[in-house]
């Protein structure tokens, strides 16, 4: 909360030169600063990184799916250009490979090591920041700016997955520099800006495909409204922005389909080995749908649904069990303070200050739809998309609201504000009630206190002062206790939740009991440990129940791998092109980073893809390409395809199984 909504005027007759200049344009915007201005900046941004990177090597391989792609693309060229799952090439992660590069990158620096890939997804977090800071400080005070940004620091699914190696980092990044570069062309009018958001857009397509382009029309649509210029002028911007999304999109997209299939690995997720398919069926329109072909299972099933795979959809679905926990905190709180920041709000169609909160509130409003009404997959980290923009709109609504203060309606509206939030957050700490039960008791006193002086007349520094510390006090503290609990906890496994334990249904809920491993709400473990799910079917060790074992658990998890089998799998392994093959991504990918040797995930991630073909396998086996078959299938799934099962039957009608470790695997060379 700040004390002035009107940006402050453009500082005039000062020249500086060189780096000095530049930075003080980065900090403040377009405005001048105040001493303190910098330094709070710089604080809010080291203390995000601390919390980013405290105890960051906790969670292990986190999601070993893509942690196994990271080590392939680390060694391998060319694994790494496609976002290969094995550095022999056979098959692709189901995303493109833009978050993957940055880890490739900082592995091929560092080394493997769990800290080295999580690294680059903290400094992402800090990125995140840093822009929502930006992007509200070019139109309203530092304040209101560290308020934006300190709000997103503490959303406990913003900490969750920017100290996970999931897509969704960068994505949030991508989506919120989109959003900068909007303002900035908004603000000057100039095409570069322009251009800048459209290619942020396109590597946000590389990122997660259709999911960056919901942002789209929002961006589009005010900056129309609200840019300067004739109509034409902003009718031109927007085709040249409309061009840079499909350059910064398309060049990779272009590569891989003009490549021949017969020298490129195989796309996972898709059926036909085609990127386009992925694009628009699985993770495209699949979602809204549930009609994902050889996805895990169907969608949730309607807005009446009670339950289901993914959990009940409808309007309600952000507040549901362990979702509300992730990003719920303060969505009534912006909700609010954006209708009244709209309604007092005056100004000419150009108005920077009304065009920010419109972005702001669209994003966030527009991708809690898309994500409360669609029905095929969803996990609750996928709300972190949401969490940039929550923190712009309460920021700037809340300043909005406080240079009211001295109106009565100002202050009613203040204090229902903030005892809706605290009520909101008592609702949300109940539901792990076995956690820090007292919490909730003391967020509902400060909340009360809070509204009360609120309710009293603003007059006088400390007065006010002392209104917005309880105020924001009280707001905050459950999602940032919350927060905490997530820095605290080791997370791994294909889904995790922030915070503590909740109730919930389904794979689409979060948590349940935290595994043995530590992770919550997961189904995987850290490296070398047996994986235990929250919540949900723990993992069956792969070859549990010979040929055709496995199960969710060898779905969603990691391998377990004991000393014995990964010195077995690396004996002679230059001999081979895949030391092992193993029905699904995540089984291939704890044995994998155990032996940091190629294993053929057969299948892809449902291991319902053909890939390979059993024809294509008996030719490989054939030439003495792969060494082991570890036992385990996942079987088809959603209409997907059923070679992982034929080729799993055939090895085990071929060939002698073994137990080494409590792993079922035969040798494929005798």
């Amino acid at each position: 909360m700040t004390t002035s909504t009107s940006a402050v005027p453009v500082q005039t007759g000062v020249r500086t030169s060189g780096f000095a200049s530049w930075t003080r344009r980065i900090v403040r915007g377009s405005a001048t600063t105040a001493r303190w201005e910098r330094p709070s900046f710089l604080g809010l941004l080291l203390l995000t990184g601390i919390l980013y990177v405290w105890n960051l090597a906790s969670s292990g391989w986190a999601n070993s799916f893509y942690s196994a792609a990271v080590q392939a693309g680390a060694s391998n060229w060319e694994a790494f250009f496609f976002g290969s799952s094995d550095a022999a090439n056979s098959i692709t992660v189901d995303k493109p490979p833009m978050s993957l590069w940055f880890m490739d990158l900082s592995v091929r620096l560092w080394g493997l090591s769990s800290f080295s890939i999580l690294l680059p997804e903290a400094l992402m977090g800090v990125a995140t920041v840093a822009v929502v800071y930006l992007t509200v400080r070019r139109s309203f005070s530092a304040r209101t700016a560290l308020l934006a940004g300190g709000v997103l620091a503490l959303t406990p699914v913003a900490a969750l997955m920017f100290r996970f190696n999931n897509p969704d980092a960068l994505l949030a990044l991508l989506m919120s520099l989109a959003v900068y570069f909007t303002v900035r062309g908004i603000q000057s009018g100039k095409l570069r800006w322009v251009l800048w958001a459209g290619a942020m857009v396109g590597f946000g397509f590389l990122t997660k495909q259709l999911q960056a382009v919901v942002i789209l029309p929002a961006l589009a649509g005010i900056y129309m409204i609200a840019a300067p210029g004739n109509w034409w002028r902003r009718v031109w911007h927007l085709l040249l922005a409309l061009a840079a999304v499909v350059v910064s999109a398309g060049w990779w997209v272009a590569i891989v389909e003009l490549v021949p299939a017969s020298m490129r690995p195989y796309i996972g997720g898709s059926q036909t080995n085609s990127f386009l398919e992925l694009t628009f069926g699985y993770n495209g329109f699949g979602r809204l749908t549930g009609n994902e072909t050889g996805s895990v299972t169907g969608g949730g099933g309607g807005a009446t649904t009670t339950s289901g795979q993914w959990g009940a959809t409808g309007i309600l679905r952000m507040f549901e069990s362990a979702t509300g926990g992730q990003i719920s905190w303060l969505i009534p709180a912006a909700l609010v303070l954006a209708l009244v920041a709209f309604i007092v709000m005056r100004g000419k169609r150009t108005d920077l200050r009304r065009a920010t909160l419109m972005i702001f509130t669209a994003w966030f409003v527009i991708t809690g739809l898309t994500f409360s009404f669609a029905e095929g997959i969803f996990h609750d980290y996928y709300t972190v998309a949401l969490a940039p923009a929550i923190a712009g709109t309460v920021a700037i609504g809340a300043s909005v609201l406080w240079s009211y203060r001295t109106e009565l309606w100002s202050r009613i509206i203040a204090a229902v504000v903030v005892l809706g939030t605290v009520t909101w957050g008592f609702v949300l700490l109940d539901e792990a009630s076995d956690w820090l039960p007292w919490l909730k008791w003391v967020v509902v006193a400060l909340g009360v206190v809070g509204a009360v002086l609120l309710l009293l007349s603003q007059r006088g520094r400390r007065m006010a002062g002392a209104t917005i510390a309880v105020a924001l006090t009280a707001s905050l503290l459950a999602p940032a206790a919350w927060t905490l609990d997530t820095v605290l906890t080791g997370h791994s496994g294909s889904i995790v939740t922030a915070g503590p334990t909740v109730a919930s249904s389904g794979f689409g809920g979060g948590g349940g009991a935290p595994g043995a491993a530590g992770g919550r709400g997961g189904f995987g473990g850290p490296p070398g440990a047996q994986a235990q799910g929250g919540g949900a079917p723990t993992r069956t060790a792969p070859g549990t129940g010979g040929a055709r074992g496995g199960g969710v658990g060898s779905l969603l998890g990691s391998s377990s791998v004991s000393t014995a089998l990964a010195t077995l799998l690396k004996t002679n392994a230059s001999s081979y092109k895949w030391v092992a093959a193993a029905v699904g991504s995540n089984s291939a990918a704890g044995y994998q980073l155990a032996t940091q040797e190629a294993v053929m995930p057969i299948g892809g991630f449902n291991g319902s893809d053909p890939s390979p073909t059993l024809t294509e396998f008996k030719a490989d086996v054939a030439k003495g390409y792969i060494h082991y078959f570890i036992g385990g299938t996942v079987g088809a799934a959603n209409g997907g395809s059923s070679a992982s099962i034929a080729i799993a039957n055939w090895v085990a009608a071929n060939y002698t199984a073994t137990t080494v470790g409590g792993v079922t695997l035969y040798d494929l060379t005798k």
